[in-house]
């Protein structure tokens, strides 16, 4: 299992970036709230979705994380240089924590749950999964765990639930400020 930390401070493609972190204690979301600005990097990192090529990072780019308090899952919105969303990227883990520097970080349980603009929705890493827990890596239950949260996620997603993907938007805008984060750069 890996453990991922919020301010990616080991991203050898970044070579100038701005990080900050919220605490938020509403009635809306409970937890932390991480900006990852991309200033410079050595190249733009791209994926490909069923034959379409997407850049992820850039020049520009905003990466933000939600850590939702008691859950078992991290929400990353990207952000391109226009503030347009590119993808939301939901990391299953199986525990979330905070750094003695206070930078969030979660124990990466594999699977992942990618949702494009477009509502093409991806379950993806199974096969990772299922090798962690050939190598032990991780346990049956871990894996039990993974599976009901991505299954609880997916079905979130589908019947319309899925409230961060409004809270990406709103947070982006009202939680920048107060970070002294610019919407657009």
């Amino acid at each position: 299992m890996k453990r991922k930390f919020s301010d990616r401070a080991n991203w050898r493609r970044i070579l100038r970036r701005s990080y900050s972190c919220l605490a938020l204690d509403g009635d809306e979301f409970r937890g932390l709230v991480t900006f990852y600005r991309i200033h410079e990097l050595r190249e733009p990192l791209w994926k490909e979705y069923d034959g379409r090529r997407l850049c992820l990072a850039d020049r520009g780019y905003l990466w933000m994380q939600h850590f939702p308090k008691g859950e078992h899952f991290v929400v990353t919105t990207m952000f391109d240089d226009k503030g347009r969303v590119v993808q939301w990227y939901i990391d299953v883990c199986k525990t979330q924590g905070l750094t003695d520097q206070q930078v969030p970080w979660f124990d990466d349980l594999y699977l992942d749950v990618v949702v494009l603009p477009s509502g093409e929705v991806y379950l993806m890493d199974e096969d990772e999964l299922e090798d962690a827990l050939r190598q032990g890596d991780v346990s049956s239950r871990d894996v039990a765990l993974a599976r009901k949260t991505a299954g609880r996620l997916l079905s979130s997603i589908r019947n319309g639930r899925f409230r961060y993907f409004t809270l990406s938007l709103k947070h982006r805008k009202t939680l920048a400020e107060r970070t002294g984060e610019l919407s657009e750069s």
